[in-house]
């Protein structure tokens, strides 16, 4: 562990900024890089300016440090991909492409790839949806993300790369904003809860969705960058699992706490989105296969969640 250099690319997102304080308590700070194409808010050590679609200069990076693992978490999500669908495909291919031709000419040895139950689509089975079945998107976002999954594989089992990945839910945590997903109502309603005691969903109120509270999700990232390359068996993307609920069940989970929060709906463009995707997720794959058992379920996340936010 000692050995190890990180970069993690795109540190500043959602996920990233959580991501990198849990990887430098894991690594040590000085052997965990943060880079983004924005200055971080706040001053932060071990931080450089990277567009990740520019590969030279990744390769500058991961060359001059001596990178052994790269996180490369620069993408446009689900929502905000569907305002510029063309700008998304190149952000998101371009990106990945340039971590894995930087990981394979300087032979880092890991790579994580983070995709997403965005790669599945209407036709393919909404209740615990299995590791292996029909991906079919409907959105820009899963288009990119399927694609990458199987660049990912293909780059595994073509030059050997050490390829590791996740198929994220939704994201739920007080650590960050919501970043542009179908799924960051559940994050915003938190907010919403306490500081106006009421929120309008943007999605109906029985659309189900797989969901994972951040700190489990971060931790399955770690787990599974650490595990033994003889316990992976999969090199596109494992399914990952911690909870499912409606946005009337967070509501009333919610009123648990706060009693006279008011729940509203107005679905939108999401809506459609959003009922593309699985309503429960099959992960046994990564249960089998490394060992991941999620932690937090809806009514722990909510009281969580709100000791947090409170």
């Amino acid at each position: 562990m000692q050995h190890e250099k990180i970069l993690v690319v795109g540190a500043n997102g959602q996920i990233g900024t959580v991501l990198l304080a849990s990887l430098r308590s894991h690594y040590g700070e000085a052997n965990v890089i943060a880079s983004d194409i924005r200055q971080p808010a706040e001053a932060m050590p071990n931080f450089v300016p990277l567009d990740a679609l520019n590969r030279h200069t990744m390769s500058s990076v991961v060359r001059e440090n001596g990178i052994t693992q790269i996180y490369m978490l620069a993408a446009i999500l689900s929502a905000k991909g569907e305002q510029n669908p063309l700008q998304t495909w190149d952000i998101n291919m371009t990106c990945l492409f340039n971590a894995l031709e930087v990981c394979r000419e300087f032979k880092v040895k890991k790579l994580f790839y983070p995709s997403t139950i965005a790669v599945f689509g209407p036709d393919t089975p909404r209740v615990l949806t299995p590791q292996n079945t029909i991906r079919n998107p409907t959105t820009v976002y899963g288009i990119s993300k399927v694609a990458g999954e199987n660049w990912c594989n293909y780059y595994h089992l073509r030059y050997g790369l050490d390829v590791r990945s996740v198929r994220y839910p939704g994201i739920i945590g007080y650590q960050s904003l919501p970043g542009g997903g179908t799924t960051d109502y559940a994050v915003d309603i938190f907010h919403q809860a306490l500081d106006q005691q009421k929120y309008t969903s943007f999605l109906s109120a029985d659309t189900a969705l797989p969901m994972m509270y951040m700190d489990d999700a971060i931790r399955a990232t770690i787990e599974l960058m650490d595990a033994p390359a003889e316990q992976i068996r999969i090199r596109s993307s494992y399914n990952l699992a911690g909870m499912s609920f409606t946005p009337a069940q967070i509501a009333e989970e919610i009123r648990q706490h706060i009693p006279n929060f008011e729940m509203s709906y107005a679905p939108d463009f999401r809506q459609a989105i959003a009922e593309s995707w699985p309503a429960s997720i099959d992960d046994a794959a990564a249960r089998t296969d490394w060992g991941w058992q999620h932690r937090f379920d809806l009514p722990n996340m909510v009281a969580d969640m709100l000791a947090h936010l409170g």
